[in-house]
């Protein structure tokens, strides 16, 4: 690759970014708008000073639009299973379900805010606790805006060894790191410590936006047990079994949750009446009660069908192996750069295998519970055909700017201005890139959607830095792929599908503004603390 790596052609690389975060922060646009725009430049700058041709920009494209397609379907599945919770109105019964288990209001949004989540995001994964937490802490009362906010930062502790740890997969595969091997399990282990760190910010900052003034110590007994056994369970089973690092834990804090609400502190009837994330009228005016004889865990039937077909599909072998056979991709062209950056032509491009995907389960999950709501009567005359016109709806704004988004993120990789940002970066500030790295990780979530990708992105990148750097590999690859669990929470297109499901798609803009005064600092406090452990050897 023969590009230079000067401030020029790093700021070019850096421009779409900038001015798609410029629109949504500053101006308030959509992410459908914005997106737009940012996609415009990417294609201007590839032209004028990265010397890409027509024909790349075209295989990008076309790339980008097939690599949008999983998250769409996602988007799309996740809308569906909220539309049949939602005319069955299941989601008032989980409503006032958990105000009874969990009288406590407080317990109520770390449950829907971030334990749920992280229960989903430990088999799903993909956006998926995002798109379905969020209407569903809107029903307990949160305001749409939080409603959103919560769950993205909910999950985004679990966003490398969640999914069954498919991005950290990625990120060994990236890397080049052998199963059990010692550089493997290290690695591991300082990825899992720093997503415990990460864990206990984004708790802290959970309990912070609910609570006012003295408040707050009413918190600090649940968030310290839930960080302690989502995070600590990690960082012990990342050294035993990466893939259920994330689930198992997740799994013991939803029991452990409910089991608090029978505690002394708990179990009787408290909230904070200013709190600024609540509007209590809001949930109260959609409806006092579902129906009479809908129990909760009938409510919840939807979520314990994609729990257990996802496990059965993921963790039994051969049943995954016979679903995994069915798949199909794109071939695609070599392309290079005038500057000599070449794209290798390949015969299946990110082939899409129906039956294992998240959607799948999705879908399933969301037509057992729709006849099973409709035999009982919750779902009534005209119903089905209101769930099908509303999901449809609701996903096609959002998948304009998804596509968008990953057409733009294809185009940059393509002709290598997301390798000008990152060589840029560690060549001119040497060991103190290091307070750096977990950015990397963080940008290329960002630009993508997707920890996964990130980590193919930039996994083998930042293994190189760090040998340049004669620093600890195993605490730099960590430091890459806790950023990018923490840009999970920022992510474009993770927050479409929140503001979607939540009705105030348009929004985008305010979302990552709270946002960023939460991530920013996480991410520069794993930095800072990547510099004092290996940078001053």
């Amino acid at each position: 690759m023969d590009i230079p790596v000067n401030l020029f052609m790093w700021i070019m690389a850096f421009l779409p970014i900038i001015v798609l975060l410029i629109l949504l922060i500053k101006f308030n646009w959509g992410a459908t708008d914005a997106a737009a725009i940012g996609l415009i430049i990417t294609i201007l700058t590839s032209f004028l000073f990265y010397k890409a041709n027509m024909r790349l920009i075209a295989v990008e494209c076309a790339k980008g639009v097939w690599s949008a397609l999983p998250i769409l379907v996602i988007v799309w599945t996740a809308i569906l299973m909220y539309q049949v919770g939602d005319e069955a109105k299941a989601f008032l019964v989980i409503r006032n379900g958990m105000g009874k288990l969990l009288p406590n209001e407080l317990l109520q949004v770390i449950a829907m805010g971030w334990i749920f989540e992280s229960f989903l995001q430990g088999i799903t994964g993909f956006g998926v606790p995002v798109a379905v937490g969020a209407p569903l802490l809107i029903g307990i009362g949160v305001t749409p805006l939080w409603a959103v906010i919560l769950p993205l930062l909910g999950q985004s502790w679990g966003n490398t060894f969640g999914t069954l740890a498919a991005a950290w997969d990625s990120l060994a595969m990236s890397a080049g790191l052998v199963g059990g091997s010692e550089d493997y399990l290290a690695a591991a282990f300082w990825t899992a410590l720093f997503l415990l760190t990460c864990k206990f910010l984004t708790a802290f900052a959970l309990c912070l936006v609910y609570v006012t003034g003295n408040a707050f110590k009413t918190g600090v007994p649940a968030i310290l047990g839930m960080s302690i056994i989502q995070g600590g369970g990690e960082l012990l089973l990342s050294q035993v079994n990466t893939t259920l690092s994330c689930f198992i834990p997740s799994c013991i804090s939803l029991i452990v949750i409910l089991g608090m609400g029978r505690m002394k502190m708990y179990r009787e009837e408290w909230c904070v009446e200013d709190s600024l994330i609540m509007n209590r009228d809001h949930a109260v005016s959609e409806g006092n009660e579902g129906p009479e004889d809908m129990g909760l865990v009938q409510a919840f039937i939807p979520y314990f069908l994609l729990s257990a077909i996802t496990l059965i599909v993921l963790l039994v072998t051969p049943i995954n192996t016979f679903l995994s056979k069915i798949s199909f991709g794109f071939a695609f062209p070599e392309t290079s750069t005038g500057y000599g950056y070449i794209n290798e032509a390949t015969e299946s491009f990110s082939a899409f295998t129906p039956f294992t995907h998240a959607s799948m389960f999705l879908f399933v999950s969301a037509m057992i519970g729709l006849i099973y709501y409709k035999r009982h009567g919750w779902i009534h005359e005209g119903g089905v055909k209101r769930i099908f016109i509303k999901s449809i709806s609701m996903t096609m704004p959002s998948g304009i700017a998804v596509i968008g988004l990953v057409i733009m993120s294809r185009i940059m990789s393509g002709t290598g201005q997301t390798v000008v940002l990152a060589n840029g970066i560690a060549n001119v500030l040497g060991k103190a890139y290091l307070i750096l790295a977990p950015f990397v990780g963080l940008l290329g979530t960002f630009m993508t959607g997707s920890n996964m990708s990130s980590n193919i992105l930039f996994g083998d990148f930042q293994l190189t830095t760090a040998n340049l750097l004669d620093v600890n590999a195993s605490a730099v690859l960590g430091a890459q792929s806790a950023g990018g669990a923490i840009g999970s929470a920022v992510s474009p297109s993770k927050i479409i599908l929140g503001t979607t499901t939540a009705n105030i798609l348009g929004s985008e803009g305010e979302v990552l503004k709270r946002l960023l005064v939460i991530t920013i600092p996480a991410t520069i406090l794993i930095g800072l603390f990547l510099f004092m452990c290996i940078g001053m050897e």
